[in-house]
């Protein structure tokens, strides 16, 4: 299990962690992975991975991307997008299965800000294309599973 999390910015948080762990089955090897991409290196080929969470993956790829303040929201999102890219992409190409937890993104309020935006649209792109290759794909909603790959992809305007 690879786990984006990171503790020590307040209590709540910190508490939420505690609870994770306690709660980890003792047959999974947790990886705290606090560098966005050096993580992948420790988990091992063929075995299951599941990613918890892909927002906060994209998150802490954000924060290194913000570090550079020639970056305007285009190029930003340009970066991100790439290196989200990688991250889909080895995960795509890896001989074990992965279970990825994601954020619902774009069904609220637009962003204020042009950074939210930026990381609403990439996790949005993020999350197609997982979902276009993977075996299964669920949203849940109120403690229930809504299988979206029986949903069609393309439906029809009203009428036609």
């Amino acid at each position: 299990m690879a786990a984006f999390g990171e503790a020590g910015w307040d209590a709540e948080m910190d508490e939420r962690i505690a609870r994770h762990r306690d709660a980890r089955d003792a047959r999974f090897t947790t990886l705290e992975a606090a560098d966005p991409t050096a993580w992948t290196a420790a988990v091992p080929e063929g075995s299951l991975l599941v990613l918890d969470c892909l927002g906060s993956l994209v998150a802490r790829l954000m924060a290194g991307c913000e570090d550079d303040p020639a970056l305007d929201p285009v190029a930003l999102e340009a970066t991100l997008d790439a290196r989200v890219a990688e991250v889909v992409s080895w995960l795509c190409g890896r001989a074990g299965d992965a279970i990825v937890v994601t954020n619902e993104v774009g069904s609220g309020v637009v962003p204020a800000y042009p950074s939210g935006r930026v990381f609403r649209d990439v996790l949005g792109r993020a999350n197609a294309v997982l979902i276009s290759i993977a075996d299964a794909s669920c949203l849940a909603v109120s403690g229930r599973l809504v299988d979206l790959g029986a949903l069609p992809r393309d439906v029809p305007w009203p009428g036609e």
